[in-house]
């Protein structure tokens, strides 16, 4: 009787136990496809059908000429713009940070707290970051009355306007730099301690290592984070709309008052205007991808 019990099952029995594992596991990623079905594929699939429509629902390659018009290339160059200048000092900054928490031999505690605020941060945007933000340094904010009343410091007489690119751009940076930090910190996790010590070994200085080993292996991951970031800034409207509602042209905002129709109304063009972002973004991501990709084979 043990004998038979301990014999395996059939061949019939293996196949249907894989089919049933297998059905669960389908079973189980089920809400993720139906969500990015709904929310992601068909919109987009919707979104590139209307962009070659007219209003009447006829074929016409017209919104796509209309993208190359100087006002709306304008606004992709300024969003272009803002995403670079808070994806590149974003990286700078949140490299320096993850440095320090994995590399630079500060106590213990401070990495848990740091990883647990970028954590945070990192998905503070919208209404709330452009209102805290104009609570800090607005005209009227309290960084901005501190300086004032105590150090006779007006930023504001140095030419610095927060409704403005550069104040978008150190908006940005609230979310930007703990993403980076993120992102990141695996990878400097990733550096083999072996490699510092054959380095010191051979003789190579500190400034050496980090020359011939340790930035042509992190060079992927930091440029492939710096794109994230990219992507990440270019398809932000709700924190722009909030700080700077229409005094800033910047794509997003363009696109949501074609959508919305308040002065302009044109949604085959809106669509236009975002099949245009969605190239760009997925020329990013795709990048991105990729990069993170070659730094994988490196790190494992």
């Amino acid at each position: 009787m043990s004998q038979q019990n301990s014999n395996p099952p059939a061949p019939a029995g293996v196949a249907r136990l894989q089919f049933m594992q297998a059905a669960w596991a389908w079973v189980g990623v089920a809400p993720f496809l139906v969500f990015a079905l709904m929310f992601l594929i068909l919109p987009t699939l919707y979104l590139i059908i209307g962009g070659f429509q007219d209003p009447d629902g006829n074929f016409t390659l017209q919104n796509i000429f209309d993208l190359f018009q100087p006002s709306i290339m304008s606004a992709y160059w300024i969003s272009i713009k803002v995403s670079g200048a808070s994806a590149i000092v974003g990286a700078l900054i949140g490299f320096g940070l993850a440095y320090a928490v994995v590399l630079g031999g500060l106590p213990g505690w401070i990495r848990p707290t740091l990883m647990t605020f970028s954590g945070v941060a990192s998905n503070f945007a919208g209404l709330p970051l452009a209102f805290a933000f104009l609570a800090t340094l607005g005209r009227t904010g309290l960084v901005t009355v501190i300086l004032v009343k105590f150090f006779g410091f007006n930023i504001y007489a140095t030419g610095f306007n927060l409704l403005s690119f550069w104040g978008l751009t150190l908006t940005y940076l609230y979310f930007q730099i703990p993403l980076m930090v993120l992102i990141l910190t695996p990878a400097l996790d990733g550096l083999k301690r072996e490699w510092r010590e054959a380095s010191e070994i051979l003789g190579a200085s500190v400034f050496q290592y980090w020359v011939h080993v340790a930035f042509p292996i992190l060079w992927p991951s930091i440029l492939g984070c710096t794109l994230l970031l990219f992507a990440n800034a270019f398809g932000a409207i709700a924190t722009a709309y909030a700080l700077t509602g229409s005094s800033l042209n910047i794509i997003t905002i363009l696109l949501y008052a074609q959508i919305r129709g308040d002065v302009l109304h044109n949604p085959n063009l809106g669509y236009a205007l975002a099949l245009g972002m969605i190239f760009i973004t997925g020329c990013t991501n795709g990048a991105y991808i990729w990069l993170r990709g070659r730094s994988e084979r490196w790190l494992r």
